[in-house]
């Protein structure tokens, strides 16, 4: 099957997608604001990056729960906090664990060059395993986009984007090598078998790994192939909706088994290469939270190219109010630095509880180098909420 990317209606989708381009728009200035207050007021200058950084820090937090979500599994913000701070209240459980991935897999893409996840090695990387020759030649045949990047991306030289791919067929020469010398010989099975051990057939060992784990028909690397030929015809769209066509094309083709929620942040990352977003790393899966699944799931493919707009409009307006309410707390709690000596740790009290969902006493005390009971002292100088209501395992955060 091959997922047709043409005969789109634009006259059912124009409504929704400039709805969407306008939300995501204002979302991504107001990331990227520095602010215009005046050579006096550093404080509020400083206070407005730290604003835009913690919501940034949150969303990674509450996008990892959120793609869970959307998989049918569970999981607490608060015990992904804890978990990422390695100070889990209980034995980590394996939705958790996925959580946490998704959280280092997420910070990796935004802390790396727009065009990195994309690239055959930044593909590799994310799937953690080596891509073959096939994905490798897919992945370097898409048409180059002129982008503004950063100074070093544009001095970089041929020889170095060179290297880097030589380096990227090396990995999946060795991952081949490693495969052959994983595959027992004739004379390890023939010892085997006198000694009255089971062996497992070479042609049930499949190129993704177990079979009792992987689908042998499912061919990892040929529908990431053909999820990227969808990827290099939607580069003649407008942004948001070549990014609508590849995340349904995603939806659709399915190209890995374990790793499905992989592919909303490769969207994102092809917003950010196409410069649509340049402030942040685009987040969806709490606007597709709202969509009924019978929309996003839908047989009809406009129906559920309006659901993905939808989603993004969703998001972005959330994300804007997630931030006007992460500033007027920081006003707030700005108050109190008032006539507070220099080496006080209130301020990076403020910083640490504008970057997480909640924090507990045990955390701040290991981020801020101070006591459990100086971890009070600073909850109680701040009058911050407390959300769990408990009298063990408190936590305190911005409600």
């Amino acid at each position: 099957m091959v997922y047709d990317s043409g005969n789109i209606s634009l006259s059912d989708l124009l409504r929704p997608l400039v709805a969407a381009e306008d939300a995501l728009a204002r979302l991504d200035d107001r990331v990227s604001r520095k602010g215009d207050f005046g050579e006096g007021s550093r404080r509020s200058r400083e206070g407005l990056l730290r604003e835009n950084d913690g919501w940034i820090a949150r969303s990674h937090f509450m996008e990892a729960c959120n793609a869970l979500w959307l998989a049918g599994e569970l999981v607490h913000v608060e015990d992904l906090v804890l978990h990422d701070a390695r100070m889990d209240i209980r034995t980590p459980t394996h939705e958790l664990t996925r959580a946490h991935a998704i959280l280092r897999i997420r910070r990796q893409i935004a802390a790396g060059a727009p065009a990195w996840a994309l690239s055959a090695k930044g593909i590799a990387s994310l799937r953690g395993r080596a891509a073959t020759d096939a994905l490798i030649v897919a992945v370097e045949s898409a048409p180059a986009i002129e982008l503004e990047t950063s100074i070093e991306q544009e001095n970089k030289s041929e020889a170095e984007n060179e290297f880097e791919d030589e380096l990227a067929r090396l990995d999946a020469l060795l991952d081949r090598s490693a495969r052959l010398l994983a595959q027992p010989s004739v004379k390890d099975e023939t010892f085997k078998k006198g000694r009255g051990e089971k062996t497992v057939a070479s042609a049930e060992v499949t190129p993704d790994g177990d079979p009792l784990v992987y689908d042998p028909e499912w061919n990892e690397d040929k529908r990431m192939e053909r999820w990227f030929m969808v990827h290099d015809q939607a580069r003649d769209l407008p942004p948001l909706l070549g990014a609508a066509v590849v995340w349904d094309a995603w939806e659709d083709i399915e190209p890995l088994q374990h790793q499905h929620w992989l592919g909303p942040m490769l969207v994102s990352a092809m917003l950010r290469e196409r410069g649509k977003t340049r402030s942040h790393l685009a987040a969806f899966n709490a606007g597709l939270r709202t969509i009924p699944r019978d929309r996003r799931r839908a047989r009809d493919r406009t129906t559920r190219l309006i659901a993905f707009l939808e989603a993004v409009q969703v998001s972005s307006v959330a994300s804007l109010r997630e931030i006007e309410r992460l500033s007027l707390a920081r006003l707030q709690m700005e108050r109190k630095l008032k006539d507070r000596r220099s080496t006080s740790s209130l301020p990076g009290m403020i910083d640490l509880i504008l970057s997480r969902p909640m924090v507990s006493t045990a955390l701040i005390a290991k981020e801020l180098k101070v006591t459990q009971r100086g971890a009070l002292n600073l909850i109680a100088e701040l009058g911050v909420r407390e959300m769990t209501g408990r009298g063990r395992y408190r936590a305190w955060g911005i409600v």
